[in-house]
Formats: structure tokens, sequence, C-alpha cells
């Protein structure tokens, strides 16, 4: 901090290279008080330092000057020992002065010569020099090498300093005044008070310049340091890229061998995936071959069992219809016989006919209380027959029902359905046909009983049209719920499959062919009734009324009137029928679609 401050006291003991060896020791004098020190280093070099840095950066060459001299006039032999080895005074005199004999002397030995150097002249420095020199001759004149001269001269030697101070005292007072010191160096001066003195005893120009050249050398090291900062630092930032460089291309190395590596695992698994794709292709052919074989063959076992059953069907009807003709033979035949024995008993016939009207009113009762079996069951034992025929046809048809849920079986089994009902619809037309030509010859043989069944035919018409109006008033009745039940249907129906909206179709289609059939079978009917009366009537509705109008004319025996009555009763048996079957197909139907979709029906659809 001393040294700092002297630097900032004045620019030059910034640059005085020796100013530290100068300040030692002073500075360990005062090492506890630093402010005592630097006034002491100030007043040292403000007096015994005078003309020292006239010269800077070279040594007081006038103070030098001096020592040579007043050691010239002393003791010529040392100094001629001193040219002859050419050692100079910036060799012998200048260590001294520079250190102030601190390198050459002990602590006590220091503290006791500058006790006479502070109490004295500024000039009784120069001839403690020049004193030293004289009491160390001895040793200097055996000297003859420079670098014992300056090992001498800088490390501390066998000297007796009382002697060296009393050899100090006797060259201050024994020099010749042209060359004494004294005269040439100006007597010591305090520091001044207040503020310390301007010290610019020095070249400044040189002391600048070297300021100058040092800031310089300093601002190019500087630059140096920076360059070699950043040389460094863009080394670093090149080994770091280098390696980053070398450590990315192991890494892109490595990837690219993972990403090749998991390519030919990819291909691997493709290959195995397409190969299993394609065994899995072959086993859903395989498997679809083997369900259309299936299905083929099921659906043919199906059609073949279906064929076989209605051939079975067709066959029994054909031995019904076959025995029915026989039975219509035979009843036609003892009608022909018993004709002349009825004549005599019209009055019995009129009461069991009462009494058989009785028990058709009780029937008729017992149908609207009763299940749709017993409303098939209405008039005579043939009804009976025929009900139970189209019963055991519902069996098989609503067993085949339930295995036709399969596609393509359903509407095979709907066309199988439609060609049975026209084969029984044509044999039916044929068996109206024979039964209308039968109906021919009863009617020429009833002519003759029409008169005698006037009374009896009158009687039968007011009974049988209140038995028509109670039988259409009961059919009214069911249609009427029937087409309630098919209106609360008909929202949960639309969303059944296109096959059951054909079948349904077809059905309606059927339905309108045997209301065409029948129509056209009462229109012969009729035509026949009026063939042989040739009366024209009004046309009639398809109501029961056209089944009575035959009985209208009135000019034949009752016997006759009777069996022809018997023929229309049988036909009107037939249609009733025909439209049951009717209506236990459209039962089918449903039962076939609640079964289809159980969960659009309620449970009381089901009756």
């Amino acid at each position: 901090r001393i040294l700092s401050a002297m630097a900032h006291w004045s620019a030059i003991f910034h640059e005085v290279l020796y100013l530290p060896l100068l300040a030692f020791p002073f500075i360990k004098l005062f090492q506890n008080n630093q402010l005592i020190g630097f006034e002491v280093i100030a007043t040292v070099i403000m007096n015994w330092c005078q003309d020292w840095f006239e010269y800077f950066p070279n040594p007081p060459i006038n103070l030098l000057s001096m020592i040579e001299n007043i050691l010239g006039h002393l003791d010529k032999e040392l100094l001629q020992h001193f040219v002859t080895y050419n050692v100079t005074t910036q060799t012998y005199a200048w260590p001294f002065l520079e250190t102030f004999f601190s390198e050459v002397l002990t602590r006590e030995e220091w503290l006791k010569l500058f006790d006479n150097v502070f109490s004295n002249h500024p000039c009784f420095l120069l001839m403690a020099v020049v004193a030293y020199l004289i009491c160390s001759r001895g040793p200097l004149l055996h000297c003859n090498i420079k670098e014992d001269f300056e090992y001498f001269f800088h490390h501390r030697n066998n000297l007796d300093i009382n002697a060296m101070i009393r050899e100090a005292y006797h060259l201050m007072d024994c020099t010749p005044a042209d060359i004494h010191p004294k005269y040439m160096i100006n007597d010591f001066v305090p520091l001044t008070k207040g503020q310390y003195p301007i010290f610019n005893k020095y070249p400044v120009f040189i002391v600048n310049y070297q300021a100058e050249e040092r800031e310089k050398i300093r601002q190019e090291e500087l630059e140096y340091l920076q360059e070699k900062q950043l040389a460094h630092e863009l080394h670093s930032e090149t080994v770091k890229r280098q390696a980053d460089d070398a450590t990315w291309y192991e890494q892109q190395k490595l990837l690219q061998e993972a990403e090749e590596q998991r390519r030919k695992i990819l291909l691997e698994e493709e290959k195995k995936l397409t190969v299993q794709r394609m065994r899995l292709t072959a086993m859903k052919r395989e498997m679809k071959v083997k369900e259309l074989h299936l299905l083929d063959a099921s659906r043919r076992r199906f059609l073949k069992h279906q064929q076989d059953h209605r051939k079975s069907e067709l066959r029994r009807l054909d031995d019904e219809i076959a025995r029915k003709m026989s039975l219509r033979d035979q009843e036609t035949s003892a009608f022909v016989q018993d004709i002349e024995v009825r004549k005599m008993e019209i009055d019995t016939q009129r009461q069991i006919f009462e009494q058989q009207l009785a028990k058709e009113q009780e029937s008729v009762t017992q149908k609207v209380k009763g299940d749709l079996e017993t409303h098939r069951l209405k008039t005579d034992i043939e009804d009976q027959m025929f009900t139970r025929l189209l019963e055991k046809e519902q069996r098989p048809d609503f067993n085949s029902c339930k295995e036709i849920e399969k596609g393509l079986a359903e509407a095979d089994q709907l066309c199988i359905d439609l060609d049975w009902e026209t084969k029984m619809l044509q044999k039916q037309k044929a068996d109206d046909l024979d039964q209308e030509k039968r109906q021919l010859e009863l009617l020429r043989l009833a002519n003759e009983n029409k008169d005698r069944e006037t009374r009896l035919l009158n009687v039968m018409k007011e009974v049988k049209g209140k038995q028509w109006d109670a039988v259409m008033e009961r059919q009214a009745q069911v249609e009427a719920q029937q087409r309630a039940r098919f209106v609360s249907d008909a929202a949960r129906r639309q969303f059944m499959a296109d096959e059951m909206t054909k079948t349904m179709e077809h059905v309606e289609q059927l339905h309108k062919s045997l209301d065409e059939s029948f129509e056209r079978l009462c229109d012969a009917r009729t035509i026949i009734t009026h063939k042989p009366t040739g009366d024209l009537q009004e046309s009639r509705n398809r109501n029961t009324k056209h089944d009575t109008t035959c009985l209208n004319d009135i000019s034949s025996d009752s016997s006759a009137q009777l069996s022809l009555d018997r023929g229309r009763t049988d036909l009107e048996n037939k249609e009733r029928e025909l439209m049951a079957g009717v209506r236990e197909l459209r039962q089918k139907l449903a039962v076939q679609a609640r079964q289809r979709y159980p969960r659009n029906f309620s449970p009381t659809n089901c009756t």
C-alpha cells in the first residue's frame, strides 16, 4: 500500500524499479504504521535522494561521480584497482545507495548507521559509501573477477560498523571543499504541512514515454492474452466440435446400423405377416367354401324335404278330393234315390232342418266364445275334416318357418308355398266345375221340387239370412280386430327385412287371386242358378246374399231345391275354409316375424 501511495504521489515512482529495495527497511521498521512509513520514505527521497532521478532511468551519475572523486582523492590505489578490473561506480557504489545498505548490514548495524545519517547533512550518506569501501579495501584488493565484486557488494560482509561511521565522519572533515558534496547537495528540508510537496525532479518525457511504452506493452500483452484466450477458446471449440462431430458421426453410424437392423426386422415381420395373411385368407376361403357347401347341402336337403312334404300333401289332398268326390257322388245318387222318399217326408225334414239350424246357431254361439279351432268347425263333418287338414298343413309350415331364417331358403319356401296354393286353387276350381256340372244335373231334378218346397224355402231363407248376418257381423268384428292389430303393429313392422315385405306382398297377391277366384266362382254359380230359371236379378255383393238368390225363383219341387241349397252350402264352406287358410297363413307370417324379432312384439300380440 505504501508503494501504491508513492506511485500516486509522483508518477516516476511507478517506473522506478529499485523503489521496493529502497523502501524495504523503512517498511519493515514502521510496518505497524503505514502513514509514518510513507512520510519517512517521502522525507528520505526529498532530502537524501536529491538529484537521483535527473538521469532516469539511469543511475544518478553526478552523485556517483562525487563518490568516485572522493575515493580517488583518499585511496587512489583502490580506485585504480576498480579501474583495472573494469568495476565502475554502478557496481561498487550504486548497490549501497539503491538499497540503503539493507543488503550488506544487519538490522542493528543499519539502525546505528542511519541514526548518524539522519542526524547529519544529507551528504553523509555518500560519505558512508566511501567509508564502507575504504574499510573493506583489503578484501576488495584481493578480488580480481567482476562477479566477485558484484557478490561482495550485494551480500553481508565482516565489517565493523563503528569504524565505518568514524571513517565517514573523518571523510566529512578532511574532504576538500571542491569535491565535498555538501556544497552540491541542499540541506535538509522537512515535508510541508497540510499537503505533501510536489515531486517533479525527473525527466517527464522519459517517464511519460516509458509509461506510454509500458501501457502499449500492457495493451499488446492484453491483446496477446485475449488473442491467446480466443485462440485457446477456438482451439477448445474446434476440439469440442471435432469431438461432437465424431460423436455425431458415431451416433449417426449407430443409428444407421440400428435403422438397417430395424428395417431388416420390419421386412422379416412384413414377410411373416404376409405369409400369415395368405394362410388366413386361404383358411377363410376354405371355411367360406365349406360354409357355402354346407349351406347349399342344407338348402338342398331342406328343399328336397319341402318338395317331398308338398308332394305328400298334394297326394293327401288328391286322395281327399277323390274321397269327397266319391262321397258327393254317393250323396247325389242317394239324394236322387231319396227324392221320392223326401217328398213324403217334407214335414219331417222341416223339423230336422229346424233342429239342424238350432244346432248351427249353438255352434255359432260357441264359435264366438271359443278360439279359432272352434270357429273353423261350423256346420258339418266335411268342414271339420278340412280344418284338420289345414292344421296338419300348419304344423310342418310352422316347423319349416323356424328353419327358413337363413337368407335364400326363406324366399324358396315362400315360392313353394305360393306354388302349392296355386295348385290347390286349381284343383279346387276343377272340383268346383265338376260340382257345377253336378249342380246342373241336380237343378234339372230340382225344378220339379220347387213348388213343393216353397214354404220350406221361405223359412230357410229367413233363417239363413239371420245366420249369414250373424256370420258376417262376426267376420267384420274379427277383421276389425285384425286391422286394429295390424295398425298397432305397423310402426314396429317398418324395420323388418325386405324379404318379409316381399313375402307380405306375395301373400296379398295370393289373397287377391283367391278373392278373384271366389268372385268368379260366385259369378259362375249365379249364372248356373239363373240359367234354368231365366229370371234376372240384381247384381250381388260379396256378402252372403249371393248364396240365397238362387232360391228366389219358386218353380220346382222342394226336395230338388234342398239338394241345390246343400251344394251351395258346400261351396260357401269351401270359401270360408279358404279364407280361414289365408288368415292362418297370415298368422304364420306374424309368428315367424315374432320369432325373428322377438323384442319388437309385446306378449299380447302372441295370441
